[in-house]
Order: C-alpha cells, then structure tokens, then sequence
C-alpha cells in the first residue's frame, strides 16, 4: 500500500498493523511484518505489528488524556487559522439609496506550522538474564513480561507528555494540553503564572495582544492565589467558550476534582448526571444502551473524564476542550521493533543481548484556540 493512499486512522491502522486487506491494498515484507507472522530466530530487526497494535489500543481506551483526543493522519504541516473577522467584526453592509457600494472587506487569516515529533522508550535484557528468568524463581518469559510492562510505561509517558504544566517546555515531546488551554490577559499573567515565553505554541509569540486571537479562554486569580472550587467558575467558562464560537465535548480533569465537583453539587441539593460514553479514535462519543462504553459524570451536558496526570495547583485543574478542534494528528502510530541474539541478530546491537523499542510519531494540534479553556488556582 502507497502511504498516499492512507485518509483515516483506518487506514492507517491497516498499513502499519496489517489489519485485513479489504480495500485491496497490498504489504511488502520490507514495509510491514504481518499481524500473523512470528518472529522467527531467522528474522533480523523485526517489527511487530502485534505489540504495536495492542499499545495503541491501551492508549486509545486506558490512558484518558490521549483517550479523548481525536486521532486524524498527519495530512500537512500546517492549517490556517482565521485571526480577525471581516470588518473586525463591527456591523456594516448598510448601503444608502443610489450610493456607491461600501468598501470591500475581508477576513484575516494566519498560517500555523507544526512538525512530527517522535516518542521513543526502550528497553533491554541480556542473554544471561532471559536464561536465568526461566529458572528457579525467575521471571518465566522475561521478553514478553517487559514487553507488556514497557507498552504500558510507552502509553503513560505520552498521557503525561499531553499533560505536562505550561512552565514545562515540551522540546521534543508532545505539545501539552495546559499550553494550549493558556493565554495572556486572560487571567493569566508571564512572570505569575508561567515563565515569559513558555505559553507559546507552534512557533506562535502569545506575549501580548498581538496574537489574541491565539489566546484559549481562562478563569484564574491574576494573582495565582489558590481559590475554592465554584459552580460559578464552570459556567463563568462556559461561557467565555461560547460566546467565542467554540462548545465544549469533554472536560478533563484529576480525580480529586471531580471529587471536589461532586461534594460541591450535593451540598447544594443538586446531583451530577450521568452519561455513558465510550472512547474512539474520533474522540469520546456518547453511546446508547447498557452494555457498551462505561459511566462517567456529567455538567451542563459534557462529559467529564478524570485523569491522574492532570496538573494540580492544590486540587487538579479543568480542562474544556472542544475536541471538534483539537486532535492528536498521527504521522506514524505505535509500533514496536525488536534487535538482538533471540531473534537471530545479535550483530545488530553489538552484544548477546536483546533489546526492545516502542515509538510513536505524532503531534497535538489546535485549530481554533477559542474552543478551549481551563480553570486553575484551584483548592
């Protein structure tokens, strides 16, 4: 299969994992070793499609920072953005009898660049130690108990990455969710908040007015002093959002929170709702019946997804995200590659060892920063 022809996560999925063969696409053994090959002591440098699946699919549905996020191939390096409305958006149009027509007018628009960046753990054992795993009171299988255990740790670097604090430089990590949902003169201030400079994104300078329109929706205490959580700041916020243009899909935030949200309802004789939901590669979606998806808590209709990476100022902050613009654009999905003397090439790492790696290629994408917005200063 040509990599062109790849225009959904599906596809994707089905020319990096193998996954069926119903659009007529075919797989070279140079590109990709099927779902139903073994790895063979005979094959060098094996790529997995097996473990590379199963780490994707834990990301997708366990770890809910990611989880929640769309997942969309990386299809350009960059999106246009409107950053003023026609006219600046002030009423105009009003023509009077026999008047010349009024001037022409027209939107404003700015061009946003974004690179892949690459996640990668590894990982490796020595032939001794896969020898001795199998005796006594070892391990049994060293090669599969790491594997499993270093997919997990692959998947929770990446749901951390998506959730690291706006103070922390993303390098060549994933971007993060809270410098997104940043913005200056938004409550939030350089040098109080966050380092000058931190809050940029994309290559986008977000330090003064500028490139306002870059700006997510924040409620903050302008001093960063912590404030007790209020229905008030939730709908305070929503309505910043709204009046923006964007609505909200999920709220995220850490379990003390949500907590917090609850004992906050009830004291007021008000009680969370409900709604079941289900993760997908198109982002948390309601589902109807009983069987399907699990429970989570809801306010003003948008579900609220709790995590344990969320960053906490004392109690974990809250993020709304409008999911309709922000995605996870995926150059390459999580694959696993494995070198070394028990699969026949221990040439390839230089040593009687074997060694193991799980990578992903990726980036978090915005294309409308009015759409999101977060809470912080909480307690």
């Amino acid at each position: 299969m040509a990599r062109n022809y790849v225009r959904t996560i599906t596809d994707m999925e089905r020319y990096y994992y193998g996954a069926g063969n119903s659009m007529g696409y075919s797989y070279s053994g140079s590109e990709l070793l099927k779902a139903d090959a073994p790895m063979l002591s005979t094959t060098g440098g094996t790529y997995n499609a097996i473990y590379g699946r199963k780490v994707w699919s834990q990301m997708n549905q366990e770890f809910n920072a990611f989880s929640i996020l769309p997942k969309r191939p990386w299809d350009r390096s960059g999106w246009r953005v409107l950053t003023d409305k026609p006219n600046s958006g002030a009423v105009h149009g009003g023509v009077a009898e026999n008047a010349t027509l009024p001037d022409t007018v027209k939107p404003t628009f700015q061009h946003v660049a974004a690179k892949p960046k690459t996640v990668v753990h590894t990982f490796d054992m020595s032939e001794t130690a896969i020898f001795l795993a199998d005796k006594d009171d070892g391990m049994g299988d060293i090669r599969s108990v790491l594997k499993e255990e270093m997919g997990k740790h692959h998947a929770e670097m990446t749901n951390k990455m998506l959730l690291l604090d706006v103070d922390t430089t993303a390098d060549n990590g994933f971007e993060s969710i809270d410098r997104v949902t940043t913005g200056d003169s938004t409550g939030m201030t350089a040098g109080t908040h966050y380092t000058a400079g931190r809050e940029d994104i994309y290559s986008i300078n977000r330090d003064g007015s500028a490139n306002s329109w870059s700006y997510a929706e924040v409620n903050a205490d302008t001093g960063a002093t912590d404030r007790v959580l209020s229905l008030d700041q939730l709908d305070d916020l929503f309505q910043k959002i709204w009046v923006r243009g964007g609505n909200p899909k999920v709220m995220l935030t850490g379990y003390d929170t949500l907590m917090r949200l609850q004992q906050l309802l009830q004291s007021q004789q008000r009680f969370m709702e409900e709604k079941r939901v289900t993760p997908t590669y198109n982002g948390v979606k309601g589902v109807p019946g009983m069987e399907a998806g699990f429970v989570v808590a809801t306010y003003n209709g948008v579900p609220i997804i709790p995590s344990k990476d969320v960053k906490p100022d004392v109690i974990s902050r809250m993020y709304f995200l409008d999911t309709d613009y922000m995605y996870f654009s995926t150059a390459i999905p999580t694959q696993y590659y494995e070198s070394g003397i028990e699969t026949g090439d221990p040439f390839a790492i230089n040593r009687l060892g074997q060694e193991g790696m799980y990578r992903t290629m990726g980036e978090l994408w915005t294309t409308f920063f009015g759409g999101q917005g977060s809470i912080r200063d909480l307690k």
